[in-house]
């Protein structure tokens, strides 16, 4: 059964650049770094709101076990380095896990 990680970020627009070079060139290759065998996949999404930028990330495990392998036993804590913190105006806490039920492609 595998499991999505949702989480997300809100940047006012000047911001939203910064924040983005951090999750390419810093948060991503970290999280590749620790070779966790059951992670996928990272989606990054994003949105203009006007007055911000609401960015979205997705990650694919295999299973729970692999994002406690990530995480830790709180799992559902959200890593957000300083550097991200620094440019965000605000975050999700926590992540949301859900279990794929059906994948299609039609």
């Amino acid at each position: 059964m595998a499991i999505k990680r949702i989480w997300h970020g809100w940047t006012p627009p000047e911001h939203a650049d910064t924040y983005r070079t951090i999750l390419e060139g810093q948060v991503l290759p970290g999280i590749k770094a620790k070779n966790i065998p059951g992670f996928r996949a990272l989606e990054l999404h994003s949105r203009d709101l006007g007055d911000e930028v609401e960015f979205m990330t997705i990650m694919t495990f295999d299973s729970l076990d692999d994002v406690i392998a990530f995480q830790g036993e709180d799992y559902k804590q959200a890593y957000v380095p300083s550097e991200a913190q620094a440019v965000l105006s605000r975050w999700d806490k926590v992540c949301a896990h859900y279990e794929i039920l059906e994948n299609r492609s039609e």
